[in-house]
């Protein structure tokens, strides 16, 4: 049973007649607790609505196009609360922030539904039995899984949770009833790599093809992490072994299945000091929202942006901001275009984070503070571009709550905020 707060006028559901104020008790029979009920149950064509307001219960005839939308609107997307993390994992980057930030960036999300509609990564630890057979009869696909280790002991261990070993078979039970699936390793320096990098390795490709990809992440560690498990920072040794140690698996699996499976995040080779793989070494790039080939895939598209264009840069001073860790290969893409056009004006300036911490080289975590101080003394900034990882989704603001119109008054220069694809740095140079 759900509250209905509104009705798109002219929808399906205003012209049968349904309020704002009336709950939504049933579709098709099908009781309806959040939107995956919701969504799943309003795709037919002939609909049955039990709805319910002050003083009667009423049943509702709708016939719509298959997959329509019915027109109602709920007062959160998910119908219902959204579900917290119930771990402590010794890695959780929102245990290592400062404090005095935005209260919504302190939220731990570990929910299930969204998943399915965003693509996040859940670690089951918070669903029992039934929401496991409700994904399977939905066939909602895919289902991403921050899986960590397929040790049960060691996996209670790092996630400070006496459920999250038992949970594993929740991998299997999915993968047996035809769910895709991908995992995502995070990775702590002799904790969860080496061997037990090998055997997690080793027991979710025994459910391939359900597990789809696997993505080995290195935690992120800021400098906040007094009274926190002691973790160590992978460098350029541990950095290569454990691509090393991910290369002798993923190469064999590619050999018997033309599939790599298992890939290292960027960071890793950024931290390895190896070459970054080019885009054909990920396949279907299913593990782009966690790091992994998004330096390929920018590559790939700048570079064929590039010998496609036939337009002439404007050759205005522009400064390109980017985090440590992608410096490298912006700079590198920015050379090349200027051996085709040498009218361009443009600056690449790696800023390091001060506000997480050295450690942490992403750009998407770069702050406005840290932007301006490390560019207010810098001469001829011309425009400045940004990358929108940086911003908050649905704003214009840094996880510090400085927007950029205040950063861009403090310089006293343009800041433009661009997408993070390979055409969009290429438009960059053409501006």
């Amino acid at each position: 049973m759900v509250e209905i707060t509104g009705v798109q006028p002219r929808s399906f559901a205003a012209k049968a007649g349904i309020r704002a104020g009336e709950r939504l008790l049933s579709v098709n029979g099908h009781e309806i607790g959040d939107v995956l009920d919701y969504r799943f149950y309003c795709t037919d064509t002939d609909l049955e609505l039990v709805v319910q307001n002050k003083t009667q219960i009423r049943t509702v005839r709708i016939t719509k196009p298959e997959y329509d939308d019915l027109g109602l609107l709920f007062e959160t997307y998910l119908m219902d609360q959204q579900r917290c993390c119930a771990n402590k994992c010794i890695f959780c980057f929102i245990d290592q922030l400062p404090a005095g930030m935005r209260e919504s960036l302190y939220f731990k999300d570990d929910d299930s539904r969204l998943s399915f509609l965003f693509g996040n990564y859940i670690t089951l630890t918070n669903i029992g039995q039934r929401e496991i057979d409700r994904i399977i009869h939905m066939h909602i696909s895919p289902v991403n899984i921050s899986v960590h280790t397929t040790n049960p002991a060691l996996r209670v261990k790092m996630m400070h949770n006496r459920f999250a070993g038992e949970k594993l078979q929740y991998i299997k039970q999915l993968a047996d009833a035809g769910i895709k699936i991908n995992c995502q390793l995070v990775l702590c320096r002799n904790i969860n790599d080496g061997p037990e990098l090998q055997r997690s390795m080793r027991d979710l490709a025994a459910l391939y093809p359900a597990v789809e990809s696997i993505a080995a992440v290195p935690a992120g560690l800021t400098k906040y992490r007094d009274g926190l498990y002691p973790l160590v920072a992978y460098d350029r040794q541990s950095a290569r072994q454990v691509i090393d140690t991910i290369h002798r698996f993923s190469d064999e699996h590619y050999r018997l299945h033309g599939d790599r499976l298992v890939y290292p995040a960027d960071e890793f080779f950024n931290l390895a000091e190896y070459e970054m793989p080019p885009a054909s070494y990920y396949g279907e790039m299913a593990q782009l929202e966690n790091g992994v080939g998004m330096c390929a895939l920018l590559q790939d598209e700048f570079l064929d942006a590039l010998a496609h264009c036939d337009q002439q840069p404007a050759g205005s001073k522009k400064t390109i901001a980017t985090g440590v860790g992608a410096y490298k290969l912006i700079k590198s893409l920015v050379d090349e275009a200027e051996k085709k056009w040498h009218n361009i004006n443009c600056e690449v300036v790696a800023i390091e984070n001060d506000f997480f911490g050295p450690l942490i080289t992403t750009t998407g975590l770069l702050t406005g503070a840290d932007l301006y101080q490390q560019l207010k003394d810098r001469r001829n900034l011309g425009t400045v571009y940004i990358s929108r990882t940086m911003l908050k989704h649905d704003e214009d603001i840094f996880l510090d709550d400085m927007t950029v119109a205040q950063l861009a008054q403090r310089l006293g220069v343009s800041v433009i905020a661009t997408e993070n694809t390979g055409e969009a740095l290429l438009q960059t140079l053409l501006a």
